[in-house]
């Protein structure tokens, strides 16, 4: 593991002092997200939002233009351009680094052109041009394994070993982007929880996530915020995850994530203190 994860604008220590979990607090811009229902999809409201996560100690702003649910239709580059840029060139100057959720090589480029902090891309820079869009630039870079698409994901998740094709994924993808020139320490990994998975296998590469982090040497990035394997497990709807969702993320610091992609960002900063300080 690198000591330091170069994230853009910013430097994050990975040991020592200094080194702690990031709260990445999800701001889309979307009309029809799973968990928030587009209610942020205006730039007003947008912006109105990034500024209470930013007042509730939020350390990365996720900006993403097009839902990613399980069913979820894709949605034309230039709608996605529209909803993110005018967030993304409103919000650079924050304070805060700023991601972007995009599998769009087009969107990746406006990004870095915009000054974006992380390209966070479910489909781990497989489309043409993803990784010369992103080459060049210093932001921060996450791949994340996704079996299928989101259209058609969860039909029939399939696996022999899902911790070790999902490993065999990264490391895969990480070669291309290393053999491409990026350096390593702008990398970090995401086993895209929900993402063609059943509860079964979204937990067992949780339980695992010391392995990915011990085997592919890079920070782990962990997304369930009020995702089906949070209900799976308490019975509750979306809008009565928060306990859950928290658990959920201590869990994964437990379990080596150096970042926890969260909605709740106020009670899940509030967690990590708790737990570190018990710690």
């Amino acid at each position: 593991m690198h000591t330091q994860f170069l994230f853009g604008r910013y430097t994050y220590p990975l040991q020592g002092e200094g080194a702690r979990p990031r709260v990445m607090g999800i701001l889309n811009v979307t009309p029809d997200s799973f968990a928030d229902g587009g209610q942020y999809q205006s730039l007003e409201y947008a912006v109105s939002h990034a500024e209470q996560m930013i007042l509730e100690g939020v350390d990365i702003i996720d900006v993403g233009g097009e839902s990613t649910r399980p069913g979820a239709p894709a949605v034309p580059l230039e709608q996605e351009l529209q909803r993110v840029m005018p967030v993304l060139y409103t919000l650079r100057d924050c304070g805060k680094p700023i991601s972007v959720d995009t599998y769009k090589p087009q969107l990746m480029r406006e990004a870095v052109i915009a000054g974006v902090d992380m390209i966070n891309d479910i489909n781990g820079f497989r489309a043409p041009g993803a990784i010369e869009a992103v080459r060049d630039s210093d932001c921060a870079l996450c791949i994340m394994h996704m079996q299928s698409t989101p259209a058609a994901m969860q039909l029939r998740p399939d696996y022999a070993d899902v911790v070790a094709e999902v490993i065999a994924f990264l490391r895969e993808r990480v070669d291309a982007l290393t053999a491409a020139g990026i350096d390593p320490r702008r990398l970090c990994i995401d086993p895209g929880l929900g993402f063609g998975k059943t509860v079964e296998h979204n937990y067992a590469l949780l339980k695992a996530g010391g392995r990915l982090v011990a085997e592919l040497g890079l920070p782990l990035l962990a997304g369930l915020s009020r995702k089906s394997m949070i209900g799976a497990v308490t019975g509750k709807p979306v809008e009565q995850r928060l306990a859950g969702s928290i658990a959920g993320a201590l869990a994964a610091v437990a379990h080596g994530a150096a970042i926890v992609r969260v909605h709740d960002v106020a009670e899940t900063v509030d967690a990590l203190k708790v737990w570190r300080a018990a710690h």
